[in-house]
């Protein structure tokens, strides 16, 4: 694989960094930006794709409605990353059933590109103060847990991603398959 460049969107996530050093171990380019950068800029940085990172709270989610809606580009949401996804496109959000950070095995419901070699279960390492309640309108749902019907989803024609679980943290089964099924997203992209 050539070495892309992907630019990781800091929303205040603790995870952020990690996100940050499991692209960069996959041998890419990558750079963390806040959540407040200008769409102009981000496009100026010519990146193959963004990954939205988790944090702890919508308002401080920055323009990450509009990079979503906005930005032709390969993007994944992680936890918050892709609860603003959900928003952004109608989708709802309610406080999870269970809060906090814990061990979930997830079934992989559709496997899709994004998903490729991680089921039919797998076990994640997520947090579930908020998750998404309701998918946007035509969102394909790709994951579920005991605990959060809606884990995975994907854009049904745009190639946007998001995951409720953290592929980043070494408590997460093929997380690095996740992360690398997404650089080869955007890769062909």
């Amino acid at each position: 694989m050539k070495e892309l460049k992907i630019l990781v969107v800091n929303n205040y996530g603790q995870f952020c960094h990690l996100i940050h050093r499991a692209v960069r171990d996959l041998d890419m380019d990558t750079k963390i930006i806040p959540n407040t950068t200008p769409i102009e800029d981000i496009l100026a940085e010519e990146p193959d794709g963004l990954i939205l990172s988790g944090g702890p709270e919508m308002d401080r989610a920055g323009l990450c409605f509009d990079y979503v809606r906005e930005i032709d580009l390969p993007i994944l949401g992680i936890c918050l990353g892709h609860q603003a996804i959900a928003l952004a496109y109608g989708g709802h959000v309610h406080s999870g059933k269970k809060g906090g950070y814990a061990e979930v095995e997830v079934e992989v419901l559709e496997e899709d590109d994004i998903l490729r070699g991680l089921g039919p279960k797998a076990t994640v390492w997520a947090s579930h103060a908020d998750e998404v309640a309701i998918l946007p309108e035509g969102f394909i749902h790709l994951a579920r847990s005991d605990i959060c019907e809606i884990e995975a989803m994907r854009h049904p024609t745009k190639p946007i991603y998001g995951v409720q679980w953290h592929p980043e943290v070494s408590h997460t089964e093929k997380g690095e398959e996740l992360l690398t099924n997404f650089l080869e997203i955007c890769e062909k992209y």
